[in-house]
């Protein structure tokens, strides 16, 4: 069976695609002395380049290295020096290399393979809107939103009997590191939380007014996310997993939809200094889908989004990530990648998933959720994989695959959409959201609890679900994904179905 794919991890557009590439030189320390003595030559017609360069952490860039980056041809955008990552931008198509062989330099690599800034890649499935028909017919129960009849997943986790004991806390954050945030959206304002909200695209925090809202030619992703975790309790449109709680917007993508490593390292230490509870990552970090450490430029991104992220967790907050949508078993000993780099010629390369990462979602302490349909089985496109995959949540599927049971109609997952709409979308993108307000909720019920408390919360209220075996998801004969482990804990589920109702009664 072919998988559905979109750049983001996204919301898929139901079917598919993939990618990877190639490995750059590596120069050894011997060159040190010239490196940092010489000015480097630039030609006329280079282009420049984003990149990460890093360093001991501390209380600031040493002298020593700045110099370095000068004579390299760099120059420093901005530094998070309490995590030792520079965003440096350069011209020199040598500039990695030499940068590396600096003294107190610990890595560094190009963030991107095309030019600032990048072309659109243009393979965002829409998401389908709803029309104002379709708005003014839907019915719900009494004490419901309009549009939560639609909303099957908010029972298939519990949410809807959760919120009859506790909507959440307001003095709990949770931030959408995305596309951006529409908090004009009825749905959303009432719950945005402006102060943890920037624009992190350039590596360089924009704290001006709106910066973190998507215009109307960008990916409506982020504002999608944003009403699943916390769409109001309001009498309007739907309701969120944890409507109680607030919601921020980190808009970390570029125009054309890339997330860059800068941007993502940006956005995990804004998180870190701002209050954030629970941050939400739908989305890999470009242009590798899998970065390999035997690469000095890959090494360099993971090391430095690794940093940010652990950053944000020793300062109170639970990183949840989206596993992807490639039905990848990200526990098998090779994957052919053939998406990367997708910011300008993809190759295909065989990479081994326990070397090659996909980041934030396998990083260390990072929550990898799996995506399941309207009948609680995985979800034809979710990656899974024993070991990886830590807890499921409803991200929706074909209606074909899994269709819902009445009144609901879409196999897709409702959210808020840019300009006051509502909409529904697909993919382990939808499903990250139901556990970062899953894991808001477990916050709320226990405001003091650490991040490593309420992982340890939210792993073992989560409903264990033995493995669909054999799992034939277009019914044609063939098995399209095989899942090892137990019913406590295995490959396409992890430790279970997320639970909010345990979230704030336990």
């Amino acid at each position: 069976m072919t998988a559905p794919h979109a750049r983001y991890r996204r919301a898929v557009a139901i079917p598919a695609g993939m990618a990877m590439a190639t490995a750059l030189a590596f120069l050894p320390n011997a060159t040190a002395t010239a490196a940092e003595d010489a000015p480097a030559a630039v030609s006329a017609d280079a282009t420049p380049l984003s990149y990460v360069v890093n360093v001991k952490p501390g209380h600031g860039t040493s002298a020593h290295v700045k110099k370095a980056v000068g004579k390299a041809g760099g120059t420093i955008v901005t530094s998070y020096d309490q995590i030792g990552v520079l965003v440096v931008h350069s011209s020199n198509p040598d500039f990695a290399k030499t940068i590396r062989t600096v003294r107190g330099v610990q890595s560094a690599g190009a963030t991107r393979t095309a030019p600032l800034p990048s072309a659109s890649t243009g393979d965002l499935g829409a998401p389908k809107v709803l029309s104002a028909a379709e708005v003014a017919r839907a019915e719900a129960a009494a004490g419901q939103d309009p549009l939560e009849s639609l909303q099957w997943d908010l029972p298939a986790i519990k949410a809807d009997k959760a919120h009859e004991k506790s909507l959440g806390s307001d003095k709990v954050t949770v931030a959408v590191i995305d596309t951006g945030v529409d908090d004009t959206h009825p749905d959303i304002a009432p719950n945005f939380d402006r102060k943890a909200s920037v624009n992190c695209v350039t590596g360089k925090p924009d704290t001006s007014d709106g910066a973190w809202r998507p215009s109307a030619a960008e990916s409506p992703h982020g504002t999608h996310v944003a009403g699943e975790i916390a769409a109001a309790k309001n009498g309007v449109g739907m309701t969120g997993v944890a409507p109680g709680v607030k919601v921020s917007g980190i808009k970390v993508s570029t125009t054309a939809g890339f997330f860059y490593t800068e941007a993502v390292v940006c956005g995990f230490v804004w998180a870190a200094e701002h209050g954030v509870d629970v941050t939400n990552n739908s989305y890999y970090t470009d242009p590798w889908y899998f970065n390999c450490k035997n690469d000095p430029d890959q090494k360099a991104l993971v090391e430095a989004v690794t940093r940010a992220s652990r950053y944000a967790e020793k300062k109170g907050a639970v990183n949840v990530a989206a596993a992807g949508n490639e039905n990848y078993d990200l526990a098998s000993d090779s994957i052919t990648d053939p998406s990367s780099p997708n910011d300008t010629t993809p190759g295909e390369r065989v990479v081994d998933p326990s070397e090659c990462l996909d980041i934030p979602t396998q990083l260390p302490g990072v929550v990898t959720v799996a995506a399941t349909g309207a009948k609680g089985i995985k979800s034809s496109f979710s990656n899974y994989g024993l070991g990886v995959a830590d807890i499921a949540a409803p991200g929706g599927d074909s209606t074909a695959y899994q269709t819902p049971a009445p009144p609901a109609t879409s196999g897709l997952i409702l959210g808020t959409l840019p300009g006051g709409k509502w909409g529904y979308m697909a993919g382990t993108s939808m499903a990250s959201p139901h556990v970062a307000g899953v894991a808001a909720l477990i916050k709320s019920t226990h405001p003091y609890a650490s991040p490593a408390l309420v992982k340890v919360l939210l792993y073992a209220q989560a409903d264990a679900k033995a493995c669909t075996d054999p799992y034939d998801i277009n019914a044609d004969g063939k098995i399209d994904a095989v899942c090892e482990g137990s019913k406590n804990r295995n490959g396409f589920y992890g430790w279970g179905i997320a639970d909010a109702l345990d979230a704030v009664t336990k």
